[in-house]
């Protein structure tokens, strides 16, 4: 092996471990924050102002179709402005499925709980997919969303559309920043 073959294989390493190492955190902490609440049944969420800031570093991606070769690691930066207990800006960029770069704009809407979990969606515009040959288009995912303190985790449902959206569950690792 060439030490351009090495590094890009230790690139994929270590990018498989820090992926799977997001997933196990985020998944270990759905239970141990649903088991801290008493009352689980859905309610609506009750309209009150907030203001916290959220940061992530991209998304773990599940695809369905696994034979594909798809990018599960879409790295990348991202923030989430929740202004109020229903809603809540986001904007990011990141390393696509297809390996392309994608930009984000979007806005939550979240007035369900269950437990701790809070459901809904988000209305989203991005590029950088097969879509529109890369261009901008309009994607309403249903979101789901748990907090606790300064680390959250939201879960995406991404459906396949034709050659040119890979379906996926998406998990997305966040930190409070205030």
């Amino acid at each position: 092996m060439n030490k351009h073959s090495v590094t890009r294989h230790l690139k994929k390493v270590i990018s498989q471990i820090v992926s799977k190492a997001l997933i196990c955190i985020g998944l270990t902490l759905i239970p141990a924050i649903s088991a801290a609440e008493t009352s689980i049944v859905f309610k609506s969420v009750e309209q009150m102002r907030i203001s916290e800031l959220w940061l992530n570093p991209g998304f773990y991606s599940c695809h369905f179709q696994k034979n594909k070769g798809l990018n599960n690691s879409n790295f990348g930066l991202g923030g989430e402005y929740r202004y109020s207990a229903v809603s809540s800006v986001t904007l990011g960029i990141f390393n696509n499925s297809g390996r392309q770069t994608s930009r984000y704009v979007g806005l939550y809407w979240q007035p369900l709980t269950f437990g701790t979990v809070r459901f809904g969606a988000v209305v989203t515009a991005i590029d950088g997919y097969s879509m529109r040959n890369g261009g901008w288009f309009i994607a309403a995912l249903p979101a789901a969303s748990i907090e606790h303190k300064r680390i959250g985790v939201n879960l995406f449902y991404i459906p396949s559309y034709k050659d040119e959206i890979s379906g996926s569950l998406s998990l997305q690792m966040k930190l409070r920043m205030f």
